[in-house]
């Protein structure tokens, strides 16, 4: 897959990454009710490529029932760590290295002018890329920072063919070129799983996160505001 150098950042970016952003939530009924706008806004992708890639998880999700796509949705994503859409555990694991990674994203929004909700971890995928759509800039910079875990998610949806993975294709070819050492290190991460450091530890993150629900209803996809 030929990626984009970090100097040339296509204008469309921020609508690729509201997009995104509600394709890879919860598809409640919030969610499905936006499948039209974002059909509507395909067009103004200017890479034809991407536009077939979006287009295929808007069409799989209109061929399902609510139902079903909230089943597939749960198989897919909240059975399994090996597809979490939490990316600092890719990385991290259940380590105090990942509380400090979350920290450090929550401390990148709110430089940006950006306030995260409470009731999302900040490394949450689809929250990344709503700030991403809001704050290209910074945006760029906290996925770069997670393009491990954006790689690591992306292989393990191709891994089991699912429906999802042209959404992670799009997001990851609008990234640099990854170096042969960042490769080697993506190579070791998906071979031996995340680190492992659960004595006197909770879990995946910071004791004022571990409340939160994972899923929230978005915006409206059209909005430009912030939470």
């Amino acid at each position: 897959m030929i990626r984009r150098g970090a100097r040339h950042r296509p204008p469309d970016t921020p609508l690729l990454h509201r997009a995104a952003s509600v394709l890879l939530r919860y598809p409640d009924q919030a969610v499905l009710a936006r499948l039209d706008d974002i059909e509507a806004a395909l067009p103004a992708l200017t890479d034809p490529v991407d536009r077939d890639r979006l287009a295929t998880v808007t069409d799989h999700l209109r061929r399902l029932t609510p139902t079903e796509a909230a089943q597939a949705y749960v198989a897919t994503f909240d059975h399994t760590r090996h597809r979490t859409l939490h990316l600092t555990y890719y990385r991290h694991g259940d380590t105090r290295a990942r509380g400090m990674a979350l920290l450090a994203l929550k401390h990148s929004y709110r430089r940006a002018g950006h306030q995260p909700p409470d009731s999302e971890l900040p490394d949450f995928l689809p929250l990344m890329l709503e700030f991403a759509a809001l704050a290209p800039e910074p945006g760029r910079g906290v996925l770069r920072q997670c393009q491990a875990g954006l790689e690591l998610l992306r292989q393990a949806l191709h891994e089991r063919s699912d429906p999802y993975a042209p959404v992670l294709d799009a997001l990851c070819g609008r990234l640099p070129e990854p170096s042969r050492r960042e490769r080697a290190a993506w190579r070791s991460l998906a071979a031996e799983g995340p680190p492992r450091e659960q004595v006197g530890l909770e879990p995946f993150a910071p004791p004022e996160y571990l409340t939160s629900p994972m899923h929230t209803t978005p915006e409206a996809f059209t909005s430009g505001e912030g939470r």
